[in-house]
């Protein structure tokens, strides 16, 4: 055995110290890589929908009006040209809270499901097109859905420093009010929560629930 591992051996304190040094290392490259993912969704996104309002004002009057059979043939003539690839739904933080709720639903609301990565504008309506696109390509974690898939609880991962800008929280409290206004919960689960907490949250929520 290497001397400077006797050594640390003969001083537990040191040991210790370098244990949870190395523990805190690893929690916060974790972080790191999830707000890279999390970072390169929201730009994935954000380039939709400006793809989108461009398309928009090319079919607008007068600025070079084109028929849905041109610009369905255009974007296939891009897709074509393009290369894919797949990537997962969900990053690491996510699927661990995805189990968790999975198990709860199994406990206490069996044959509810969960959807991740649910777009807003396919679980909400409103007749005001202003009110109606300002959500329409915002999205939740995870919906809890019930027998009927009628959406009963949003839940986020909220994860280190995602309430950094200005910008993040007005985004989350759009989503947030406009769920509310629908009568569909939501929930915000931390990093730092762990699943015992998170189950016990969710029974609360669940048992609430008709």
């Amino acid at each position: 055995m290497p001397s400077e591992i006797i050594s640390l051996i003969d001083k537990p304190h040191l040991l210790a110290i370098l244990l949870a040094l190395g523990a805190a290392i690893g929690i916060a490259v974790e972080r790191f890589a999830e707000g890279l993912k999390r970072a390169e969704r929201r730009a994935f996104w954000q380039g939709r929908k400006s793809a989108e309002r461009k398309t928009r004002a090319h079919q607008a009057p007068g600025m070079g009006h084109k028929s849905q059979t041109q610009v369905a043939a255009e974007q296939l003539r891009k897709v074509m040209e393009a290369d894919f690839k797949s990537r997962p739904l969900l990053n690491q933080s996510e699927r661990r809270l995805l189990a968790v709720v999975d198990k709860t639903l199994d406990e206490e609301k069996p044959g509810w499901r969960t959807m991740g990565q649910v777009s807003l504008g396919e679980i909400l309506a409103s007749d005001d097109n202003d009110a109606f696109w300002a959500i329409n390509s915002k999205r939740v974690d995870l919906l809890i859905v019930d027998h009927d898939c009628r959406p009963v609880h949003a839940v986020e991962f909220q994860g280190s420093g995602h309430h950094m800008s200005a910008e993040t929280a007005a985004r989350d409290a759009i989503k947030k009010e406009a769920l509310r206004r629908a009568g569909i919960g939501y929930v915000e689960v931390t990093s730092n929560q762990t699943p015992s907490q998170i189950r016990m949250l969710l029974q609360g929520l669940l048992r609430e629930a008709a």
